[in-house]
C-alpha cells in the first residue's frame, strides 16, 4: 500500500479573519446609519425651532394690533382773532388745525367720521368735523380742519378775564375716532383712536403753543 505523504506547506487557516472583517464592517454600518439618524433627528428638531421661532415673532411683531393715535399737531388763526379785555370776557377764534392720526400697525386703519371737542376750562367752546379716511399702515395721516372757538358757552368769565390779563387761555381737545385695523385683507379688529391734548393760545403774538397730547 502506498504511503500517505504530508504536504511541505502548512494548511491554510480557517475564516475567522474573514469573519472578523465581516462584523466589524456590519457595525462600522450599523454606527453610521445610527450617526445618519441622529443628524437627521437633529435638522427637524432645528428645523421645528425655526419654525416656531418664525412664528413666534410674527405674531409679536406683525399681529399684535394697537389703537392709533390721534393728535393735535398744531393751529394758526386765520380771519378773526377776536379777544377781550380783563373786563369784557369774550373771545371770537378761528383757527385753522394741523390734525396727526398715527398708526403703528402692519395694516391700515379705517376710520369714521368724528368730532373733536375743544374746550376752556371743561366747557366746550367750539368742535371740528373729521371725515372718514384711512390711515396706511406704519405711517401718519395728516389733515387740517378750521374750528370755531366762542366764549359764549361759557357761565362764569370771572376766570377767563383773568387769563386774558395773563396773556394766555389755556384749552383742552378731546375725540375718539372709531375704526377697523386691516391686517393681510383677511384679519380685521375693531380699534379706536383717542385724543386728550391740552394747549395754550398766546394772546400777544397770535400763536398756538405747548401742545401735549397723550
Amino acid at each position: 500500500m502506498a504511503e500517505k505523504t504530508e504536504s511541505p506547506y502548512p494548511l491554510a487557516p480557517g475564516n475567522g479573519h474573514s469573519r472578523n472583517d465581516q462584523e466589524s464592517a456590519a457595525a462600522h454600518s450599523k454606527e453610521l446609519k445610527k450617526k445618519k439618524r441622529m443628524k437627521c433627528l437633529f435638522y427637524i428638531v432645528l428645523f421645528a425651532v425655526l419654525q416656531t421661532g418664525i412664528i413666534l415673532f410674527f405674531a409679536l411683531t406683525f399681529m399684535r394690533i394697537r389703537n392709533p393715535k390721534f393728535r393735535v399737531q398744531s393751529g394758526s388763526f386765520i380771519d378773526s382773532f377776536d379777544v377781550g379785555t380783563e373786563a369784557s370776557h369774550t373771545f371770537n377764534l378761528r383757527m385753522n388745525t394741523r390734525f396727526t392720526v398715527k398708526n403703528t400697525n402692519f395694516g391700515h386703519f379705517k376710520y369714521e367720521p368724528g368730532t373733536v371737542t375743544f374746550a376752556y376750562r371743561g366747557t366746550p367752546i367750539g368742535q371740528a368735523s373729521i371725515q372718514k379716511a384711512r390711515a396706511r399702515a406704519r405711517s401718519t395721516k395728516k389733515f387740517d380742519a378750521v374750528v370755531e372757538l366762542r366764549s359764549r358757552s361759557l357761565s362764569n368769565t370771572s376766570e377767563l378775564g383773568r387769563d386774558i390779563s395773563s396773556g394766555v387761555l389755556r384749552l383742552t381737545s378731546y375725540s375718539k375716532l372709531d375704526g377697523k385695523i386691516h391686517l393681510m385683507k383677511v384679519i380685521k379688529r375693531n380699534k379706536s383712536a383717542q385724543m386728550n391734548c391740552t394747549m395754550e393760545i398766546k394772546i400777544s403774538s397770535k400763536t398756538l403753543g405747548n401742545v401735549m397730547c397723550r
